[in-house]
């Protein structure tokens, strides 16, 4: 046997719930660190090449019209106010620092941004390109440099660079704020996964604790456990009923097993004890008279065939409800076999005194096993025998219905049966207030048979019954 692996519900849910916080957490992290990162990477250069084209144009125009010194620095200034991020600087080829003018002559490397190994690199891509279109480098702690070329009308003077330092460090800031908040969200949601998953598996596992308590004291034999309650969930009150259902059936099932089973020790015993007298009033007494001696043989040989059908509507019981025995359908006229099975009641009319009425239509056609179905109509009828009243009438009718069907039916004018019994009567070995009490004929088992064989064909059964007036079985048969 392979090892089984029993996980609860409340590790189950736990896991699940950390598992989806996990992969939120996750999907939030890639977001922050890649995504995010990569879409803010793409917005700070389309940003720096506008702040950069747009500086660029501007200090072209005024450096083509001869302005003078003081108003190219209120230009720079002017960007930078706009701008906060960037820092803006005219370069010489040397790095030497031309505007703003106010910075000491040379000045450049070491000031806000500049750095001269990024500016030796922004020079030769410059070279390299050719014209005065301008090019962003990204320096190594995240910040960005926009530079350009102002190409010189006199081919022995030196170019001049426009350089533009844009700082990231805000965002920065921004992004590793974020990382920390994202660890403490994280240790959050984390700590209420745990609070949410326990409460639920608490509310999910707390009837079907109750289940499993209610459902063991049931298997030792309790049936007065109830399963219902005040449930949370609609799917935990259908299974509280389903269970009540189940709990009832199982609780009426064993009490007709141990009905039945001191019912077939009564009935086996009986005949036992009768054959076993009468054999020794043979052996003692009876056995040099020859009339006494027939007397006594014949009460075994009765006693015998009671007990062989007793013990053979065990077996062919038992061999339904187990499915060995198998159906053989075939199409037979039912008309012509209901009146072949009453034959065998003549005995009823000719030396009981009963009167056995029949109304069957003609040529009535059905699909079914003979055998099972020839054991239907015969415990039918002897059940009717056995409980009709003084009058000792019978009525057996066999009628086409619409839909299909063919109702068969046999009314006795005996008793009835209460309607609270109804439900039940094919299920007991006896009918109700009657147990122990041997019916006039046959062995009790009856009409459990009947049903069984019935449900085995799938076909419709029941008993209209009123106290006082009778019942009627009947059976719808399927017309072909």
């Amino acid at each position: 046997m392979k090892g089984k692996r029993f996980r609860s519900i409340n590790f189950i849910l736990w896991m699940s719930f950390l598992a989806f916080a996990a992969f939120i957490l996750l999907l939030t992290w890639v977001f922050q660190t890649v995504l995010l990162r990569r879409f803010f990477t793409e917005e700070v250069k389309n940003d720096l090449q506008s702040i950069g084209g747009d500086v660029y144009r501007n200090l072209a125009l005024l450096r083509g019209a001869g302005g003078e010194a003081e108003a190219i620095d209120a230009y720079i200034a002017l960007a930078q106010y706009d701008n906060p991020s960037v820092n803006i600087y005219v370069l010489d080829e040397d790095g030497a620092c031309l505007f703003p003018s106010k910075l000491e002559e040379g000045e450049a490397f070491g000031i806000d941004g500049v750095d001269e190994e990024v500016f030796g690199l922004i020079l030769g891509q410059l070279r390299k390109a050719g014209t005065d279109s301008g090019v962003i480098v990204r320096i190594d702690d995240g910040n960005y440099v926009y530079s350009a070329r102002f190409m010189r009308a006199d081919a022995q003077a030196k170019d001049h660079y426009l350089y533009i330092n844009y700082s990231t460090e805000l965002s920065n800031s921004a992004f590793s704020i974020m990382q920390k908040e994202l660890v403490i969200v994280a240790v959050t949601v984390v700590f209420v996964a745990l609070i949410i998953s326990a409460l639920l598996s608490m509310e999910l596992t707390r009837p079907i604790a109750r289940f499993t308590r209610a459902a063991r004291r049931m298997a030792k034999g309790d049936f007065s456990v109830d399963f219902k309650g005040n449930y949370t969930y609609a799917e935990m009150d259908d299974l509280a009923e389903t269970l009540d259902y189940a709990k009832e059936e199982i609780g009426k099932s064993d009490e007709l097993q141990r009905e039945v089973l001191a019912n077939v020790t009564h009935d086996l015993k009986t005949p036992l004890t009768m054959i076993k007298a009468y054999a020794s009033m043979i052996q003692e007494i009876s056995g040099a008279d020859p009339e006494k001696r027939a007397k006594h043989t014949q009460v075994i040989i009765d006693e015998s065939d009671r007990l062989t059908s007793l013990v053979n509507d065990i077996l062919n019981l038992s061999k339904i409800r187990s499915g060995m025995d198998t159906l053989k359908l075939q199409t037979f006229d039912l008309s012509e076999f209901i009146h072949t099975v009453l034959e065998r009641f003549g005995y009823l009319s000719e030396k009981l005194g009963y009167t056995l009425e029949r109304d069957i239509d003609d040529e009535l056609y059905t699909e079914a096993d003979m055998e099972k179905i020839e054991q239907v109509v015969y415990n039918l009828v002897g059940n009717a025998a056995n409980y009709t009243g003084d009058d000792k009438k019978i009525c057996v009718r066999l009628k086409k219905e619409e839909g299909g069907k063919i109702r068969f039916s046999v009314t006795d004018t005996g008793k009835g049966i209460p309607p609270e019994e109804i439900g039940t009567v094919w299920d007991r070995y006896y009918t109700a207030g009657e147990t122990h009490k041997r019916p006039i004929k046959g062995t009790g088992l009856g009409l459990s048979i009947v049903k069984t064989i019935l449900l085995k064909h799938g076909f419709d059964f029941g008993v209209e019954s009123e106290v006082g007036k009778g019942s009627t079985f009947y059976v719808l048969f399927p017309e072909k």
